[in-house]
């Protein structure tokens, strides 16, 4: 087999050189050339970052280079780096992704350390809706294992995946196939339930750029401006939380005013919405308490 361009280019170039070439040839296609690139080479080698420091000057063997510039190569097409890995680190836990499911992101993280702040009984159920990979109920369950926690998603390949990043990481999540709550036991109450469910409207000009391209369209658009599965949501939750049980979205930048509205319309009180780590509406909350309504 005759070697692609790319290969005869890098051929015998130390770590560095690789790295330094990788982060060029992906100017255009990535944001974080340079990471991309160091990520792509540490999983090849199985090695951590500093090996890649260490070693600077290091040649690699050919059939690690093959791999590489093929991984490369894919990169640079615009596929994520975590489906060509087939990890993606979340709360500092190393979880399996597939193209079924959407690649966990950083600005998630607030989610989580919004209802642990919050949060801090020992003894508390939660339910997580729209799993994909198990981030969010799996961090959660990573800081408090006594918590019980379900987690659902309609999709079947979701759920597998999300049970196998669960056994993989031995954190016990009750993970489920059910579409938002139809296969949730109807007597189950929760003290908590969360959701970074699909928020964006289908004309948004953005899913036709970057990583967004390569994700499941039905785990990011969503009907009503993005807006109707946070609806339907927060309409099925008052069912299924305690009196006093609070509600956490994951949302659009521009939407944080929209749900506290729909929230606040369907009864919950003391909405208000935390910003990411870019400073951007991200994660809005409410409560719901029935005694008040009773009043």
């Amino acid at each position: 087999m005759s070697e692609s361009p790319l290969q005869t280019s890098l051929k015998n170039a130390p770590l560095a050189r690789l790295v330094e070439q990788g982060a060029a040839l992906l100017l255009e296609a990535s944001d974080s050339g340079k990471l991309d690139t160091q990520v792509l080479l540490c999983h090849v080698l199985d090695k951590d970052l500093s090996y890649l420091h260490t070693w600077p000057e290091k040649v690699i063997a050919d059939e690690a280079f093959l791999h590489f510039t093929r991984l490369l190569e894919r990169r640079l097409a615009g596929e994520p780096v975590a489906y060509i890995t087939g990890i993606k680190e979340f709360w500092s836990l190393p979880l399996k992704v597939s193209p079924a499911t959407l690649i966990p992101r950083p600005d998630t993280e607030v989610l989580v350390e919004q209802v642990l702040a919050c949060h801090q009984q020992n003894k508390l159920s939660c339910l997580d809706l729209g799993t994909g990979t198990g981030a969010i109920a799996l961090a959660l369950a990573s800081e408090q294992p006594a918590w019980q926690i379900d987690a659902v998603d309609f999709n079947v390949e979701a759920v597998m995946l999300a049970r196998d990043n669960a056994r993989s990481l031995k954190l016990r999540v009750n993970i489920y196939q059910s579409d938002w709550f139809k296969q949730v036991p109807a007597d189950k109450r929760f003290e908590v339930i969360v959701s970074n469910p699909p928020y964006i409207d289908g004309e948004d000009k953005h899913l036709g750029q970057g990583d967004v391209r390569f994700e499941p369209e039905s785990a990011l658009v969503a009907l009503e401006n993005g807006l109707a599965d946070i609806i339907t949501i927060a309409s099925g939750a008052k069912e299924y939380l305690t009196d006093g049980g609070s509600i956490y979205f994951e949302h659009g930048f521009e939407q944080g005013g929209q749900v506290r509205s729909i929230l606040t319309r369907l009864g919950y009180s003391d909405a208000k919405t935390t910003k990411d780590f870019a400073g951007n509406d991200r994660i809005t909350q409410a409560n719901w308490i029935i005694n008040q309504l009773e009043n």
